[in-house]
């Protein structure tokens, strides 16, 4: 068994051990509260709770799993298969990106004037628009599959969790025992899952068709279906949680809502920590292969011939359980055991990723690259519900979609920005991770002084 194999190994055998306590801790718990606080809670708010976790996390695994299975063959598929020159592929991300910086602010502000349900609907059109424009490889129809890509990140990002979280509180599901915290962590945990699953899937997929495109037509199979599921079983919810005739003209005014972004320091600081940390975890994405080969041919005396024997698919794997770890963390740490809150574990989660990037710069070894971008990912898989539960606290639902909108208009322009000045070498790879590490070490001492004080 080789390096990467043994890794992933190692780390589904940590996720399990964790998953093993979890369940063994709610088993406690729940002997517990059986003693203390018998039926504390109805069997029907039980049931709904129940009832509304399933519908939800349906989908959302189906969405995600749409997300992932493009994820690892975007870049091969025009590269590779199209034959695309590096600046044009370059530009076909940077589209995808300024498309969903520009239409971040809008898809919320539509998400909450005409519904969160109609928005994740409008979704899995876009989305499914974006698979099948791979279909014709024609640099016009390319750049707009992009566009509509961008636009469905804007809406993923916003319009599905602005609809559980308003649907959450609409039904007081606070009630029945089921934190907003513990549904992150759920989430984080299934999506770390769907993309393990999904990236072995594509892979197969691909292997099985000969083409890189057939990934894509599994997502637009994938948003069909979740475009059925929530037509037919999600209700509606707005902006100022009431119905539609309120909606139709906007308690809110836009100037209003972006005044309370910048008057808010909590509001202001979640959304630094999100441009910044969600940024750097963009710009990963495309570094973290680069960096390995360049740490392996720095050790090899072959040099790259041995770097593109790179096992990418597993090290992905690798990655995706690394995230599952953190949020099985984040569960014990946070949602189990309360050892520690959300904003403080928020400040101890920058700091680490800060120093994860700056151990890729400092020390040029493969075992250790890889195990530092590991304890990234780890921190992302902690980073997320942690993040949305403070969202889903100090944002009100009433301009939740267009302050989740707006608050990834500076994320998708930083990532924009870096990778409009991307150059080839490893010098500019290392700036980039030198940048972002202390960009995350700022934002850890802010988050510390704004949202810890305010909110703990």
């Amino acid at each position: 068994m080789d390096f990467y194999a043994s890794a992933f190994v190692l780390l589904i055998s940590a996720c399990g051990l964790l998953t093993w306590r979890q369940y063994r801790t709610s088993e406690e718990t729940a002997e517990q509260k059986g003693l203390t606080q018998q039926d504390a809670y109805s069997p029907s708010q039980k049931a709904e709770a129940k009832k509304f976790s399933k519908l939800f996390l349906t989908v959302y695994c189906l969405v995600m799993a749409s997300d992932w299975l493009q994820g690892p063959y975007v870049y091969s598929l025009y590269k590779d298969q199209f034959e695309l020159q590096e600046t044009v592929v370059a530009a076909l991300f940077t589209t995808g990106f300024v498309s969903a910086g520009i239409s971040g602010y809008y898809v919320g502000h539509f998400a909450d004037k005409f519904g969160r349900k109609t928005a994740c609907l409008l979704f899995c059109v876009t989305y499914a628009i974006s698979c099948f424009s791979t279909l014709i490889p024609s640099l016009p129809v390319l750049f707009i599959g992009r566009v509509f890509g961008g636009i469905s990140t804007s809406l993923m990002y916003s319009a599905v969790e602005s609809w559980m979280v308003t649907e959450y509180h609409k039904r007081q599901l606070e009630k029945s025992g089921t934190s907003l915290s513990s549904m992150f962590g759920i989430m984080t945990m299934l999506n770390s899952i769907v993309a393990i699953l999904s990236g072995v899937f594509s892979e197969w997929l691909v292997r099985i068709t000969s083409t890189r495109r057939s990934p894509f037509m599994a997502s637009a199979a994938l948003l069909i279906i979740s475009f059925m599921i929530i037509s037919r079983t999600w209700t509606e919810n707005y902006g100022d949680s009431g119905n539609a005739s309120e909606t139709s003209n906007p308690t809110v005014p836009a100037k209003n809502v972006i005044k309370m972004v910048f008057t808010d320091q909590r509001i202001l600081t979640l959304g630094l920590a999100s441009c910044f940390f969600e940024g750097s975890m963009y710009l990963f994405v495309f570094f973290w292969t680069p960096a390995l080969k360049a740490a392996r041919s720095q050790a090899s005396t072959n040099g790259d011939h041995h770097a593109a024997g790179l096992p990418l698919g597993m090290i992905f794997a690798c990655f995706m359980a690394s995230v599952m770890l953190g949020s099985l963390l984040f569960n014990l740490l946070v949602s189990k055991y309360r050892i520690i809150s959300h904003s403080r574990l928020l400040t101890i989660i920058f700091a680490t990723a800060s120093s994860s990037l700056l151990v890729t710069v400092v020390v040029k070894d493969e075992t250790l690259t890889f195990w530092s971008f590991c304890v990234f990912e780890a921190c992302v898989g902690m980073y997320w519900p942690s993040v949305g539960y403070l969202k889903g606290l100090v944002i009100d639902d009433s301009v939740r979609a267009r302050v989740y909108g707006l608050m990834r208009i500076p994320l998708n322009i930083f990532v924009v920005v870096a990778l409009s000045l991307i150059q080839e070498g490893e010098a500019y790879r290392n700036q980039v991770f030198m940048t972002c590490s202390g960009l995350l070490v700022v934002v850890s001492g802010i988050f510390h002084y704004v949202v810890t004080e305010s909110v703990s």
